[in-house]
């Protein structure tokens, strides 16, 4: 199997929607979510589309796209720079422990270094322990807790004690 050094990280254009959609699949069913047709849609619009700050990068090797990132840019309260949140990575199972993780990682770190971004910054589920052994090499976890809230219908359940809503 081709190794990471023959590699192109791009952007993707409207060529690359089914190989996207191919691996965006593989990556919600990896994470047992449902996410309706409607929004990963938008989601590829939100990718193409050059005034909204979603940044996605594909992997190619031979043709193929094994692999994507997409994350979101954003200004923060704590830097000057704008930061960018690596919400979305993946690599297709088959073609995984060739260092294509790490080259899609580097390329945003690249990236945000031309273009002076302050921070990158992910998460991921405590139990994904590959994509940990990968991550560790980069940056210790921070020790953060993820709190997520759907704030849909949240008014109309109500919540007057601020007790956890199921």
């Amino acid at each position: 199997m081709a190794e990471a050094s023959e590699l192109l990280i791009r952007d993707p254009d409207t060529r690359d929607e089914a190989a996207w959609r191919r691996l965006w699949s593989g990556y919600v069913d990896f994470y047992n979510a449902d996410v309706h047709e409607v929004v990963t849609a938008r989601t590829w619009e939100r990718i193409l589309d050059p005034d909204i700050p979603v940044l996605a990068r594909l992997a190619e090797r031979s043709g193929s796209v094994p692999g994507f990132t997409v994350s979101v840019l954003h200004p923060s309260t704590w830097t000057i720079q704008p930061t960018c949140y690596l919400e979305d990575l993946f690599v297709a199972p088959e073609a995984r422990g060739h260092g294509i993780g790490r080259t899609l990682i580097d390329d945003l770190l690249s990236i945000a270094d031309h273009k002076g971004w302050e921070r990158l910054y992910w998460h991921t589920q405590a139990t994904n322990q590959k994509a940990r052994q990968l991550y560790d090499r980069y940056a210790e976890a921070d020790g953060f807790v993820r709190y997520r809230l759907s704030t849909r219908g949240y008014a109309q359940r109500g919540n007057n004690e601020r007790s956890p809503i199921s």
